[in-house]
């Protein structure tokens, strides 16, 4: 007669009973703040340090490259007064009397510069400011060469005129011109 196994000598296991269906937050608390609607009630939270707000510029807006707005850092830095140097007269008329030579509208010469025809009746009007690479494109396509706007003249404090001598040949501290 051999023992029969009984079920204290088996491993006892453990049966699931079912599943566990609560919500598990992660990385959020559960207790939900209500935002502040008015200014008095945000600048308290601001005092306690529960709020912090930021402020962003120009989100959201479809700037054009040549629109007024555009400002580089060289343009900030070279100009002391608040204003940007315009078209020269003598530059929006010959860019104008070119044109008109040429048989051309405003519209055709945009296109064929890839510009928008704003910027030509930008520079014709001499409200633009000054950009080279439009300048040389309107040359190319007129097929003349357009008086360039003058460089503004830097003040006598300036490193390259304080009294340094200059030697032949040798511009803006590169090397010298080979002949």
């Amino acid at each position: 007669t051999t023992p029969t196994p009984t079920l204290k000598n088996m491993p006892s296991t453990h049966t699931p009973t079912g599943q566990d269906w609560d919500s598990v937050n992660v990385g959020r608390s559960t207790v939900s703040r209500p935002k502040p609607k008015t200014n008095a009630a945000i600048s308290s939270l601001k005092r306690a340090g529960l709020l912090t707000t930021e402020k962003r510029y120009a989100t959201g807006a479809n700037k054009s490259a040549h629109s007024a707005t555009t400002m580089s850092a060289r343009k900030l830095e070279e100009t002391d007064e608040l204003k940007h140097s315009k078209v020269d007269k003598s530059l929006s008329k010959a860019i104008q009397q070119a044109r008109m030579a040429k048989k051309m509208s405003q519209k055709q010469l945009a296109t064929l510069i890839n510009e928008k025809p704003q910027v030509i009746a930008e520079y014709e009007n001499g409200k633009a400011i000054p950009n080279g690479q439009i300048i040389v494109k309107i040359e190319k396509k007129l097929g003349c060469k357009l008086p360039r706007p003058g460089k503004k003249k830097k003040a006598a404090g300036s490193a390259g005129a304080a009294g340094g001598v200059k030697k032949a040949g040798a511009s803006r501290g590169g090397p010298p011109k080979r002949r």
